[in-house]
Order: C-alpha cells, then sequence, then structure tokens
C-alpha cells in the first residue's frame, strides 16, 4: 500500500529521498519553496507536497519513483509559462528543473546539446556567438522542453522547420524511472512521439538540436491601420503569405493600441490593426519586401527596425515577466477568408455587447514553407498544413476580472472555430479532452495512445493536455 506524505510523515519519506540527491528538496516550511512553486499565470496559487528541484537526469529518476512509490501526482516544470500551470501539482511533487540549465554548443557540427531546465534564451545565448541557431519560441524566457515538446514554433520555422523538427536526440527519464535515449535509431518509436506529442511520456532531461547559419541580424516591420481600413489590408497581406520568402514570417495584429508615441494622438488607446513581417537574415533584404505590405493602404504609422536576432528573441520578454492573470485560446487555419477577417477584427464583440478595456488582443502568425514539407506522418505534430496560427490573449491585474476576460477570450475563439482546421496543442488552455482531439488527427491520437500505454500505462505523466493510454 502505497504512503502519501502527509504533513506528519514528510520529512520522515523526504529524507529518504534527499540521499544522493544533487540538487534541492523542498517541502513546505522551507526558504525557497514558495518562490519554486511561483509560475509565470498570477492565477496559480497550488501548493505541491514537495518541490524536488533537480540537477541530474539521476535526481529526476529518483523523483520520479518516489512520487509512485508515494502516489503523488507528478508536475514537470522548466519555464512554468504553461497557462493552466500544469507544472504546479497541489499536493503532489514537482519536478523541477531549473537548475539544470546548461547549454553546449558544437560550432564545427552544428549541433546544440541542451539540459531539460533550459530556457530558450539560454540557447540563443549559447548558440549566436558563432552566428547559429534553431527554431525557437518569441520569449525568451519560456522553457525548451515545453515549447518543443508540442512543437515549437518560432521566427525559423519556415525556413526550417518547427522546434520539434530540429532535434536529433532525446535523453528522457521514463515513467518507471528509467533513462532512455530517442533518436532515429534508438527506441524511434518514443522518438515520433516526443516531437509533438507533449509531456505525456516522460520529463526529457536533454535534447540534442541542429543547428543553422543565420548570422545574427533581423527586421521587424509593422504597419498600422485604423480598423475601417484593415479587412482590405488583411485580405492583401493574406495573398503574401504565399509569396513571401522562408526568411519572412507574416505577422497580423488587432486589439487596444496603448499610449504609443508613433501613432496620431487621435489613435492611441483605441482599437487597431497592425500587419507586417519578422525577417531574420540579412536587414537589406528584408526591407525588399515592404514595397508589397505598403500597397495594401496608406497606414497611420510604421515600425521599421533593425535589431539584433538575440535582440528580436527578447523583445516580448518585459511584458511576460510581469505577475499578471493570463488566459488565451487558439485555432489553426487552413485558409483565411474574408468572413474569417471579419471575426478577427471583431474580437468577439457582437455590435455593443461586453466592456471594449476587458477586451483581449491577438494575432495571426504565417506558417508553410518548410513546416509543411514535412511529412505529416513523420512526428506527432499534426496540422502541418496550416496556413496560419490565431491566438487570443488576455492579461490582466485584478482578479475581479476573471470571468469577464476569460469569457471574452473564449468568444472571440468561438467566433474564429468555425473557420479553424484544428489547434496548435501549445495554444490549449482548458478545453480538456476535446482540445486534445483537435490537436491531433484521429490516426495520430490512436498511435500516441498506443506508444502511451506502452511508456506510461498508469499516466503517471497526466498533468498536461493529456493522451490517455491505449
Amino acid at each position: 500500500m502505497v504512503q502519501r506524505p502527509t504533513a506528519g510523515t514528510a520529512s520522515q519519506h523526504v529524507t529518504r529521498l534527499r540521499r544522493g540527491f544533487e540538487g534541492q528538496v523542498l517541502l513546505p516550511d522551507e526558504d525557497g519553496y514558495h518562490q519554486a512553486r511561483r509560475v509565470w499565470n498570477a492565477m496559480v496559487d497550488r501548493r505541491p507536497a514537495v518541490i524536488a528541484r533537480c540537477a541530474s537526469p539521476s535526481d529526476v529518476a529518483a523523483a520520479v519513483r518516489f512520487a509512485t512509490d508515494h502516489d503523488l501526482e507528478i508536475g514537470v516544470r522548466c519555464g512554468g509559462h504553461s497557462v493552466l500551470g500544469l507544472s504546479v501539482p497541489e499536493g503532489g511533487l514537482m519536478v523541477d528543473l531549473s537548475l539544470l540549465r546548461s547549454v553546449r554548443v558544437d560550432p564545427d557540427q552544428r549541433r546544440a546539446w541542451v539540459a531539460g531546465g533550459a530556457v530558450l534564451g539560454d540557447l540563443d545565448r549559447a548558440s549566436q556567438p558563432f552566428g547559429l541557431a534553431t527554431t525557437s519560441g518569441n520569449v525568451s524566457d519560456t522553457g525548451v522542453g515545453g515549447l518543443t515538446l508540442g512543437g515549437g514554433m518560432g521566427w525559423l520555422a519556415r525556413q526550417f522547420g518547427l522546434a520539434s523538427d530540429n532535434v536529433t536526440r532525446f535523453q528522457v527519464v521514463t515513467a518507471d524511472g528509467e533513462l532512455l535515449e530517442a533518436s532515429d535509431a534508438v527506441n524511434p518509436d518514443l522518438f515520433w512521439g516526443l516531437r509533438g506529442g507533449g509531456g505525456n511520456f516522460g520529463v526529457v532531461t536533454e535534447f540534442e538540436f541542429e543547428l543553422y547559419p543565420i548570422g545574427t541580424a533581423a527586421l521587424i516591420a509593422d504597419l498600422f491601420y485604423p480598423l475601417q481600413d484593415a479587412p482590405r489590408v488583411l485580405s492583401g497581406w493574406r495573398e503574401l503569405i504565399a509569396e513571401a520568402p522562408r526568411q519572412a514570417t507574416l505577422i497580423a495584429w488587432t486589439g487596444t493600441a496603448g499610449d504609443w508615441p508613433l501613432l496620431p494622438v487621435e489613435h492611441r488607446n483605441g482599437p487597431l490593426a497592425s500587419v507586417g513581417y519578422i525577417w531574420v537574415g540579412d536587414p537589406d533584404q528584408g526591407r525588399e519586401l515592404l514595397p508589397a505590405l505598403r500597397t495594401l493602404g496608406r497606414p497611420l504609422a510604421e515600425r521599421v527596425e533593425e535589431l539584433s536576432y538575440l535582440e528580436l528573441q527578447t523583445i516580448d520578454d518585459a511584458k511576460h515577466r510581469e505577475p499578471l492573470r493570463r488566459y488565451w485560446k487558439g485555432h489553426y487555419l487552413r485558409e483565411l477568408g474574408d468572413e474569417a477577417i471579419e471575426a478577427f477584427l471583431a474580437r468577439g464583440q457582437h455590435g455593443s455587447d461586453g466592456d471594449p478595456e476587458l477586451l483581449p488582443y491577438g494575432g495571426f502568425q504565417s506558417y508553410r514553407g518548410a513546416i509543411a514539407e514535412i511529412g505529416e506522418d513523420e512526428t506527432a505534430f499534426s496540422h502541418r498544413d496550416a496556413l496560419v496560427e490565431f491566438v487570443a490573449v488576455a492579461a490582466w491585474a485584478d482578479p475581479a476580472e476573471d470571468e469577464a476576460r476569460m469569457t471574452a477570450a473564449r468568444r472571440w475563439a468561438a467566433a474564429m472555430e468555425p473557420y479553424a482546421s484544428g489547434v496548435y496543442v501549445n495554444d490549449l488552455a482548458d478545453e480538456g479532452e476535446a482540445g486534445v482531439h483537435r490537436a491531433y488527427s484521429p490516426q495520430k491520437l490512436a498511435r500516441l495512445a498506443k506508444l502511451k500505454q506502452h511508456y506510461d500505462p498508469h499516466n503517471r505523466f497526466h498533468l498536461n493536455h493529456n493522451i490517455r493510454p491505449g
């Protein structure tokens, strides 16, 4: 019979876990516990029974075995950017990988070996001195693990594929505490599932990535428009996706502007839309796309900025470090018709319903290119035929606004759903099993469930967008 570490027995049980543990094991009354349980979404306020701050793969294995022996739910923390705070199990055991942040780069082989707790900034800072990089996300505090296991969209994906497409080897601790490798040659079934199947199959303690010579330069182009001009502009922007060079990821946004000096005074702090692109590579070449963008309509303002790739990767960090309450909803769209554009610009509003100040902001990010060239069956990631990814984002400080903010995001996502083809697993929030069924095709979900049955038959790793065994 398993024994849970209760308040009275936890110290006795944890003493055994601490023997030979290279990292740090924290209980609720110990220094560092509350900092370790705090994550990106301020709505999450859960208290694990034990936090195992792992400093080695053997620590991870010991923590997983301990959780199994004592029937504790397992949450796995890397960057802590899950909108649901899935890494923080109430009364369970948090496997905290934040001490495992090493990155080793071999510029000759164009390879990076990335420990399981590294964040995107760790990888970028290690590879950029050599002019190298691989696809990663857009906020440098995001965990490499969570991003990659779900697929991994970023500014290099149209050139080189998703982050998961560029992993050549995983090192992973499975549900029984065994340390395995997975690659094309070793455990190829697990290798397939880890590339898009999320955290369902184990705790990844190391990734080996292929790197690419991208240089160190980037360019941002954003053109801002009043809402009455936005439908025509977005229709033209849509047509540019097919012909844009792969160094460009086309972006569009709508929301409420701030007090931004680049805007005319009368358009500040009001509804607005923008279209543009992110270019990774020679900025002079990137500027060659600007004339096509400018023909779409006369903008209220432009932002065209040259910056380093490292600066690009950190440009949104500040707003993600604020202790805000957060929620999001997302979709994939294979096509972007005029009705979908209208629904996008309406932000879920119908007439005068709702408070405009409580509306989320949201955007489109273009796919295709190298993403679509990888065979649909080569990895667990689905929806390679997506044209754009849509995300509605809410961020606020006042707990009294929780329901109104989340309802507004859900309403916008519901208005976009008739035009959607699925969802990115890393964009899922509280959709539960229905969301998982939208993230994967039936054939892939069946294959993933079979894989889950093999590697985690008791569903020990279920605090994720869960794929049930069998």
